[in-house]
């Protein structure tokens, strides 16, 4: 959790210091991160429901698999697999 606070902190500060400069961030509209979003949740709709098709059980499914493809590697993850 820690690094994901770090980086918003340092997101914050950057913000400030553009606003106090008058430019505009580079970084992407909102609109394009949620599409990024949908893509990545987009992606985990097909394996979930061969799942279900299957009669598997999905929970250790979204909670492992998909949990770190849409999330990434989450701090504190590193005893877990490699």
């Amino acid at each position: 959790m820690k690094p994901y606070l770090l980086s918003l902190g340092a997101g914050l500060l950057v913000g400030v210091i553009y606003s106090l400069l008058n430019v505009r961030s580079p970084a992407p509209p909102t609109i394009a991160l949620i599409g990024l979003l949908g893509i990545l949740l987009g992606e985990q709709i097909v394996p979930l429901a061969k799942r279900l098709y299957a009669g598997e059980a999905v929970t250790a499914y979204l909670r492992e698999d998909c949990a770190q493809h849409v999330m990434g590697r989450l701090p504190g993850d590193q005893d877990r697999k490699a």
